[in-house]
């Protein structure tokens, strides 16, 4: 940062590119415990699904209003309150009162199989938000994750009947929750990591406010300690925290590297279910994970071969690029409308 020679501004992406994926496991690490933790929070009836969605936005809402203030955060410009927008939609509203009644009867571990879809998910929001041309190995690998993950739900239900409607409710989650992360992660190279997410949050709090109104006056929650501590957890960590470390992340290292990562939560996720919730790990769901994960992983990795090119700088510094530092302006891979595949870290 001292050092504005062109040696320095080669230098720093190596060290830039390293640093995402601990970030982003990290963030990680913190998310696959939600699924989880929503389970218990909703399981005993003394919280609906929509105070447990809506509410837990809120409180971390009042937490992110609390850090832009105290740090003086500039207000988004222009567009960037309709790309806000979208990240909300998808991350503060979507995925978290979604999974909330749909973990009213389906169990953490068979959530975190159809989530594991996530990884997928994200990587083809990405390159259609990137305008990429992927391998047609991409495509086929994400659509076979899609088809084992409904078949997994589908045998779980008791046959090939179609999903529950919880299943259905995940499905949207990682729709939403795809959808949050691609453009979370684009706009953390412009607003930051952690800000992205404030800003987030603190666009929708009067939506959430008045979704939590209405959950307490229809239901007024009487959780035990055990419910309002994975309340407390999902609003401070789920809700706030672990999006400092996952945005870092993808704002450091390409979108779709970091996003692998991913590929360990449902693993992570059935793990806590298993000693937390004391859900039996059968077979179905081990075998469902494996495929699930398995083509998730061939998906991203099959978007992730490199495309050429010596002079491609995938692996700059988003901070340096967006901030328009001693290397000059540079433009974005997204605002460009194209996505270099260059690996990155």
């Amino acid at each position: 940062m001292k050092n504005n020679s062109s040696a320095t501004q080669v230098a720093r992406p190596a060290l830039s590119s390293r640093a995402g994926l601990p970030w982003g496991l990290l963030g990680v690490a913190a998310f696959s415990l939600t699924i989880p933790f929503t389970r218990v929070a909703v399981e005993g009836g003394g919280m609906s699904p929509l105070f447990t969605g809506s509410g837990r936005a809120v409180v971390a809402a009042l937490l992110a209003a609390a850090a832009l203030a105290c740090t003086g955060q500039s207000l988004p410009r222009g567009s960037q309150w309709g790309r806000l927008a979208v990240v909300a939609g998808g991350v503060v509203v979507g995925f978290p009162v979604l999974t909330s009644f749909a973990l009213t009867s389906a169990s953490a571990g068979h959530g975190a199989v159809v989530i594991a879809l996530l990884p997928a998910a994200t990587a083809v929001t990405a390159a259609l938000r990137g305008r990429e041309r992927p391998p047609a190995r991409f495509w086929t690998m994400a659509a076979v994750g899609a088809v084992a993950a409904a078949v997994f739900a589908s045998l779980q239900g008791g046959g090939f009947g179609g999903p529950s409607w919880s299943d259905l409710l995940l499905f949207g989650a990682v729709a939403a929750a795809a959808v949050g992360y691609a453009e979370g992660g684009l706009l953390a190279r412009e607003l930051g990591a952690w800000q992205t997410v404030s800003w987030a949050l603190v666009l929708s709090f009067p939506l959430m406010a008045v979704l939590t109104g209405a959950a307490v006056a229809d239901r007024p929650p009487s959780g035990s300690p055990a419910e309002w501590a994975a309340f407390a957890y999902l609003a401070v960590v789920s809700m706030f925290l672990g999006f400092f470390a996952w945005y870092r992340g993808l704002a450091i290292g390409p979108m779709a590297q970091v996003s692998q990562v991913q590929l360990v939560q449902p693993v992570m996720t059935i793990g806590w279910a298993a000693l937390l919730l004391h859900e039996q790990l059968t077979w179905p769901t081990v075998l469902g994970g494996v495929a699930v994960v398995a083509c998730a992983a061939t998906a991203v990795r099959a978007r992730l071969r490199p495309s050429g090119g010596a002079g491609d700088a995938a692996g700059a510094d988003p901070a340096q690029r967006s901030r328009g530092g001693a290397g000059g302006g540079r433009p974005d891979r997204w605002t460009t409308g194209r996505w270099r595949t260059g690996p990155r870290g």
